[in-house]
């Protein structure tokens, strides 16, 4: 025995898993940018966990905190990870003997025998007997793990658990990501109707003074059809932009878990846009900052594992068991000596004929590690595309934002002077009309610049990673 059990744990050793190494994927040494973009910085100051508090608005920041308490999407991802943990627990509960405790008491009683009649002889039946037993017992079983199907089993569970964890840090960051830009419009869109509100005031103006000139017979009244025409306009501009708003209002109130009826989100009278600098980490560390990156390879690992499930398939299955207990129709000498019973067994089970299951398994097992290594690449170079993306955007909507600024400060001194010069007779109302437009359409263009820079930085944050690291995975 004491040879043998060194042999049983040498034994339970063996995985017929194949090592498991990280997929490789070429990766750039920095990123492919757009003229004036600063140099790739160390991943250590990559955005933070609370990264959206750099837009400098405590209301996204509680509505922040309350889609974290409340949204859905998320409570079911964190259910789908607790659910994965406790398949580990599940699997590695396996490693380990199974105890079970038995109890039973068994009455019988015979019945007065009835008479029985026999070529003409009646013979009587025996009297009623009745008895007791009583049972107890103690019994264990265990299946060694001898060529590491149930370690294996448990390794593929505790990479699918870790998967699921990088899943639930998903739709964290994804979470996050749309309510920012969606918290983001819906203030872009607050500024423009304070723009659009203000401008139907200086149409309101225009067409008093396209009216006074008409009473006056200085002008056609074709002036002052011109200016209710682009008055109604604007106005119907207005009533668009509330309703944008409300879809926006509406979106968010689903993100935070509340009734889209009742939710509401006050206007501030002033948008004050902040753009946030976002430093970057080098693109080989986009694998470690990623959790759809992270997922993707911890499904690889799980591929792994089953590879040495199904392998093991080709090893006999040895099984151990025993029991001890009592066993006595006197209830008071249930536990004596006399009374006790003990048996120990093993089984072995192989398979000898199969026409080729187990090895069709395994091939299945090798095709769902090939497909989980595309995957996981494929993902890669998304998540470095992803990036790319957003830093060209950036850097050409920062330019954007600049010039559309110079255009739209011309514009409007250019609106003020045509009216002006509308006023004292020196140009027709069609000037008025162009000069107001092409200010209205400036103002706009710059306020949208503004918010799709800020737009584009949450996206270049979430193609970051967020605050996510894949350190998380190796604390669970």
């Amino acid at each position: 025995m004491k040879r043998l059990l060194p042999l049983l744990l040498v034994a339970t050793g063996c995985s017929f898993a194949p090592a498991y190494h990280r997929p490789q994927t070429a990766l750039p040494q920095s990123w492919k940018t757009a003229e004036g973009w600063a140099e790739a910085v160390p991943a250590d100051q990559a955005p933070r966990a609370d990264w959206w508090s750099q837009f400098g608005d405590p209301e996204l920041d509680r509505l922040i905190g309350e889609a974290d308490a409340h949204n859905q999407t998320v409570a079911q991802a964190e259910a789908t990870y607790r659910q994965a943990r406790a398949a580990v627990r599940e699997a590695r509960a396996s490693l380990f003997p199974t105890v079970s405790a038995n109890g039973a008491v068994t009455h019988t009683r015979t019945g007065a025998g009835r008479a029985v009649v026999t070529g003409g002889t009646v013979t009587a039946g025996g009297g009623a007997r009745a008895t007791t037993n009583y049972q107890v017992s103690l019994g264990a079983s265990w299946e060694p793990d001898f060529f590491g199907s149930l370690r294996n089993t448990l390794s593929s569970a505790s990479a699918t658990a870790q998967a699921r964890l990088a899943d639930l840090a998903t739709a964290q960051l994804a979470l996050h990501g749309e309510l920012a830009t969606d918290y983001l419009s819906l203030r872009g869109t607050d500024a423009q109707l304070q723009v659009l509100a203000a401008t139907v005031e200086g149409y309101r103006r225009s067409l008093q003074i396209a009216s006074n000139r008409y009473q006056a017979g200085i002008v056609a009244r074709t002036d002052v059809f011109q200016a209710q025409s682009q008055l109604a306009s604007a106005e119907s501009d207005l009533e668009g932009l509330r309703r944008t708003r409300t879809q926006y209002e509406d979106a968010i109130a689903v993100l935070v878990g509340a009734p889209a009826a009742s939710f509401r989100i006050a206007p501030v009278p002033r948008w004050q846009p902040v753009v946030p600098a976002v430093p970057l980490s080098l693109p080989g560390a986009l694998v470690q900052r990623r959790p759809d990156v992270a997922s993707t390879e911890r499904a690889v690992a799980a591929a792994n594992a089953q590879i040495g499930v199904a392998r093991a398939a080709f090893f006999p299955t040895v099984s151990l068991s025993g029991q001890y207990g009592f066993n006595n129709n006197q209830l008071g000498e249930l536990f004596t000596s006399a009374a006790s019973l003990w048996s120990l067994g093993a089984t072995v089970a192989q398979t000898l004929l199969d026409f080729g299951a187990r090895s069709a398994r395994v091939a299945q097992a090798r095709a769902a590690y090939d497909a989980a290594v595309a995957a996981y690449r494929g993902t890669v170079l998304t998540a470095l595309q992803d990036v790319q993306d957003q830093l060209v955007a950036q850097t050409i909507l920062a330019r954007q934002a600049q010039l559309l600024r110079t255009a739209s400060e011309a514009a409007d001194r250019s609106e003020a002077a045509i009216r002006e010069q509308y006023r004292t007779g020196l140009v027709v109302f069609t000037d008025v009309v162009t000069a107001q437009a092409t200010a209205l359409q400036a103002r706009r263009a710059l306020l949208q610049a503004e918010l799709d820079r800020q737009t584009a930085a949450v996206a270049l944050v979430q193609a970051l990673g967020g605050g996510w690291d894949e350190s998380a995975l190796r604390t669970r």
